[in-house]
């Protein structure tokens, strides 16, 4: 299966449907690998494929192209499900050699054997020439990794971003004029939020790198292709990258005996207020990703977690690690829950929100067995006044 960009330049990548699980990250819509053919004097491949799907790809090249024609294959990044192909797709393509910076090159001789590769090693800025057209390469470090580029096609106006603009979003359609438009936006800032959070800072740096470029065409890894909302994705880059949280507030919990249910439901309760956005969430109820996604942009959180043998409950755990590494912007916080015999549970859960830097509007809220009307009428103010945070925060 192909598809065309432009002429002489076609989309030869592979849809997954059926992923649900992406290193943890919850693929709902499942996802798309996608690889590049541009066709000239010099046949380049830019990109290939997750290693189980290879074969896939070379039908795909076969398709459009005779493999002993490709001269060259860039890698724009070496994680393995978009590198993971290369030595099976190297060893079909006698003639190609592969593209890529320096750090790529040693990221991906930790993963394969190289030494029978045949390898370039660019450097910033540089060009390759391939007849009519040129490539041009921008390293764009840490926007998702150390070796992270795009690749640009400037007689044709196309950025091959690679992670950058992506989504987890598996369709049969490959442009943002023919898929569902706001279901690839949701899927992009879900993909934002889980990969890219920790990166903004280098991923503007990449967004303005893009940005000295006449760009008609973002071709990402990942999902559909931008070519007629182009100013809708970049406007929504420039918003994530920026940090700038919405007037929002996520409360989100585990309980036990439902005593620190309660508790969430009534801090919900305080922090609904006119021009605030507030999300009840069930931790076990959900997914990592999704949770990840609505504290991305929240201005301020609550998070409660029952007492489970004098720590929090386990899966709010897991939520703590996965933010800690995704290290969102500082947030108004508060802790919450209940205990029985023994506390620990709202403690920890404190302690951990303080050590992600966020400003903890009091002590944690803590309800012995079950919350009594004024401890539920304290959570109630706690979530009133971080709905005002949010209101003085958010945009």
């Amino acid at each position: 299966m192909h598809c065309p960009l432009r002429n002489g330049i076609e989309w030869i990548g592979y849809v997954d449907w059926t992923i649900r699980d992406f290193h943890s990250y919850t693929t709902e819509q499942g996802t798309t690998y996608n690889a590049y053919l541009v066709l000239d004097q010099q046949n380049a491949l830019i990109d290939t494929v997750k290693a189980p799907h290879g074969e896939d790809l070379l039908r795909n090249i076969a398709e459009v192209a005779d493999p002993a024609s490709i001269r060259w294959v860039v890698c724009n990044h070496a994680e393995p499900d978009h590198a993971g192909a290369l030595p099976k797709i190297l060893s079909a393509l006698p003639n190609a050699t592969l593209v890529c910076n320096e750090k790529c090159r040693q990221a991906l001789s930790q993963y394969f054997d190289t030494a029978s590769w045949k390898i370039k090693v660019i450097s910033p800025g540089e060009t390759l020439p391939l007849g009519e057209r040129t490539l041009e390469f921008i390293n764009t470090p840490l926007a998702h990794w150390p070796e992270s580029m795009f690749t640009y096609l400037p007689q044709e106006k196309i950025l091959f971003s690679m992670d950058a603009f992506g989504q987890h979003y598996a369709s049969a359609q490959r442009f943002d004029d023919d898929a569902c438009l706001d279901a690839a936006m949701i899927e992009a800032k879900t993909y934002f939020a889980n990969i890219l959070m920790p990166y903004g800072v280098p991923t503007a740096k990449a967004l303005t790198a893009a940005g000295k470029l006449e760009i008609e065409m973002i071709a990402p890894s990942h999902g559909i292709i931008w070519r007629t909302h182009l100013p809708k994705i970049l406007d929504a880059y420039r918003e994530w990258t920026s940090g700038a949280p919405k007037r929002k507030v996520v409360v989100l919990y585990d309980s036990m005996w439902e005593s620190t249910a309660q508790m969430a439901n009534a801090v919900y309760e305080g922090a609904i207020h006119e021009g605030v956005d507030v999300r009840l969430i069930h931790i076990r109820r959900t997914n990592l990703t999704r949770i990840a996604t609505e504290i991305f942009d929240a201005a301020a959180v609550a998070f409660g977690s029952a007492t489970l043998n004098m720590w929090m409950m386990p899966m709010a755990g897991a939520v703590l690690a996965y933010l800690q590494g995704l290290k969102p912007s500082k947030k108004a916080a508060l802790a919450f829950g209940s205990y029985g015999w023994s506390k620990g549970g709202p403690e920890v859960v404190h302690e951990a929100l303080e050590a992600m830097k966020w400003d903890m509007i009091s002590p944690p809220i803590k309800a012995q067995y079950r919350p009594t009307p004024q401890i539920l009428e304290e959570c109630r103010a706690a979530g009133a006044q971080l709905a005002e945070k949010a209101l003085a925060a958010g945009g």
